[in-house]
């Protein structure tokens, strides 16, 4: 069960970063914990973070066998991301609640 936990987190980590590293490279400004409207160098620095993290927990998880469950657990945690930030940001007013 633990091992299904790190693989969920993991994706959402690993999913997390594309839009990061994207506008990032793209040289375009993007929200992060750190600012509304943080530069592109922080967003690929936070991709980088999320990255790192994302591998490192999907390592833990040992996966020596990516079994049907071992995926669902990772897929899940991919599209709950992928689907929670497209809905945040469709939201003309998205914010973090602490920005």
């Amino acid at each position: 069960m633990i091992r299904l936990l790190k693989a969920f987190f993991s994706a959402m980590l690993l999913f997390n970063a594309i839009p990061h590293i994207v506008q990032g490279i793209c040289g375009e400004s993007h929200m992060t914990p750190f600012g509304a409207s943080s530069a592109p160098a922080v967003n690929v620095i936070w991709a980088w973070v999320n990255l790192l993290i994302g591998g490192w927990l999907l390592k833990l998880s040992q996966p020596k066998e990516w079994t049907p469950h071992f995926w669902l657990a990772f897929c899940l945690g991919g599209f709950i991301i992928s689907l929670s930030l497209a809905i945040f940001w469709s939201n003309p007013h998205a914010r973090l609640p602490w920005q």
